[in-house]
C-alpha cells in the first residue's frame, strides 16, 4: 500500500508542471531590435501624420523651441507624404543600448527615401537620433567640429 502511494505521489509530480495555466507562464522579453523597430515605425507614422511631438518623442529630447523648429524643418521636407517602410536592416554594432538603422521607405508617388539614424536605448526605451541641434547648456562650450589645426 505504502509504494502505491509513493508511486501515485511521483506521477502526479511529474504531471504538476503540465498542469499550469498561460498566466503562470512569463512572455519572453522583447528583444532591442523589436524596440528600435518599434521607434523606426512610430517614426514614419510621426512623418505621415505631420506630427511634431511625435518626432520629439521618438528622439527622446525635452519638447523646447530648439527641437520644435528642427522637428518642422524635417516635417517640412517629409511631413504627409504617406510613407511606407520598405526595409530596414538594425546593427548593434556600438554596444547593447547604442546601434544603427536604416530604413528604406517609399512614399504614394512611389518616391523612395533611404535614411541612417543612430539609435539609442534610454531607461529601456529606444530613441532615434534625428533632432541634433540642441543648444549647448549656458557656461559650456560646444565641441568643435573643424579639422585641428597644425602646430
Amino acid at each position: 500500500m505504502n509504494r502505491r502511494l509513493t508511486a501515485v505521489a511521483a506521477l502526479l509530480l511529474l504531471a504538476l508542471p503540465g498542469c499550469s495555466s498561460d498566466h503562470d507562464r512569463s512572455e519572453p522579453a522583447a528583444s532591442p531590435a523589436d524596440g528600435v523597430r518599434r521607434a523606426v515605425t512610430d517614426y514614419v507614422s510621426a512623418l505621415n501624420a505631420r506630427s511634431t511631438t511625435g518626432l520629439i518623442r521618438i528622439s527622446g529630447v525635452k519638447d523646447e523651441p530648439w527641437s520644435r523648429r528642427e522637428a518642422a524643418k524635417i516635417l517640412a521636407d517629409k511631413g504627409g507624404r504617406g510613407w511606407r517602410i520598405s526595409g530596414l536592416e538594425i546593427d548593434h554594432d556600438m554596444g547593447p543600448d547604442t546601434g544603427s538603422a536604416r530604413l528604406s521607405a517609399t512614399d504614394r508617388a512611389g518616391k523612395p527615401m533611404h535614411d541612417t539614424f543612430t539609435v539609442t536605448r534610454d531607461e529601456g526605451t529606444w530613441h532615434l537620433v534625428v533632432l541634433t541641434g540642441q543648444p549647448a547648456a549656458p557656461g559650456r562650450t560646444p565641441a568643435s567640429t573643424a579639422t585641428p589645426a597644425a602646430s
